[in-house]
C-alpha cells in the first residue's frame, strides 16, 4: 500500500482542493480578519506606537502573516471534522488506497489554501505601503519559515478535526493561536511591556519567528532568533504530528 502513497495522496489532495475552490468564501473569510487588523493598526494605532525608523506596516506585517495562518488552519479542522462525520474516512479505508493518504491530503490542502491567503495579505500590505529590500534568498527564507509554521499548526488542527464533538469545537482551538501574536513582539516592542508579560512574550514561539521574518524583510542580521524559531516550529511539528497520528489510528482503526 505504501507504494501507492504519493499517487493516492495526490488524487485525494485534488479532491479537497476542489472543495476549497468551490467555496472561495473560506479563503476570503480567512484574509478579511488579518487585512482588517492591518488597516486598524496602521491607520488607527500605528501613529501612537514607536517603532523607530521602521514604518509600522513593515513592523507588524510578520505578526499579521502568522495570524493569517492561524485563521486558515481552523478551516482545516472544519474540513476534517466534516469528512469524519460524513463517513468518508471509513469509505476510503475500504478501498485499496494508502491509509494515511486522506489525512495527508487535508494537510497539503491546508498548505495550498494558506499560501493563497498569505499572498493576498502581502498584496494588501503592499497597497498600504509595505516595502522590503530583501533579496530572493531572504524571501525564500521567509517562505520556508511560514511554510514550516503552517505545517506545524496544520498538524495541531488535525487533532481537534478528528476528535471534536461538534463543528464549533473543531474550529475553536484556533482562537488562542490567533491571540498569541498579540502577546509577542508582533505589534509592539516587548521592552514596553510590564515584567511578567514581557517575560512571556520573549519566551513564546511567535516572538522569535516574527523577529526573524522582520529582520529578513529589513535585510538585517537575524542572529539567534532564526535558530530559536526553527526549534520551536520543528518541536511543535513533531509533537503535533505524533499526537495527530495517535488520534487518527484510534479513530480509524
Amino acid at each position: 500500500m505504501t507504494a501507492y502513497f504519493f499517487g493516492d495522496t495526490a488524487v485525494l489532495t485534488g479532491r479537497t482542493l476542489r472543495h476549497v475552490t468551490r467555496s472561495m468564501d473560506t479563503i476570503i473569510t480567512t484574509v478579511i480578519t488579518p487585512v482588517a487588523m492591518m488597516l486598524m493598526f496602521v491607520y488607527v494605532f500605528g501613529g501612537a506606537i514607536d517603532t523607530g525608523s521602521v514604518a509600522y506596516v513593515n513592523y507588524m506585517l510578520p505578526g499579521i502573516l502568522l495570524i493569517t495562518i492561524a485563521s486558515g488552519i481552523s478551516y482545516t479542522a472544519y474540513r476534517l471534522f466534516t469528512d469524519m462525520k460524513s463517513g468518508i474516512f471509513e469509505r476510503f479505508q475500504s478501498m485499496p488506497i494508502a491509509r494515511s493518504g486522506v489525512l495527508w491530503a487535508h494537510v497539503f490542502t491546508s498548505l495550498a489554501a494558506n499560501l493563497i491567503s498569505l499572498v493576498i495579505v502581502v498584496g494588501a500590505a503592499l497597497l498600504m505601503g509595505f516595502r522590503s529590500g530583501a533579496g530572493v534568498l531572504a524571501w525564500l527564507a521567509v517562505a520556508g519559515i511560514l511554510l514550516l509554521f503552517t505545517l506545524a499548526l496544520t498538524w495541531i488542527a488535525v487533532i481537534p478535526g478528528l476528535s471534536a464533538a461538534s463543528v464549533e469545537g473543531a474550529g475553536a482551538f484556533a482562537y488562542p493561536l490567533i491571540f498569541l501574536p498579540f502577546i509577542s513582539s508582533a505589534f509592539v516592542p516587548t521592552e514596553t511591556m510590564p515584567g511578567p508579560v514581557r517575560w512571556f512574550a520573549e519566551h513564546q514561539p511567535v516572538t522569535p519567528i516574527v523577529n526573524t521574518i522582520r529582520d529578513l524583510f529589513a535585510r538585517q542580521p537575524v542572529g539567534d532568533d532564526i535558530w530559536i524559531a526553527l526549534v520551536w516550529c520543528v518541536g511543535i511539528l513533531v509533537v503535533a504530528y505524533v499526537f495527530a497520528m495517535v488520534t487518527y489510528r484510534r479513530k480509524i482503526a
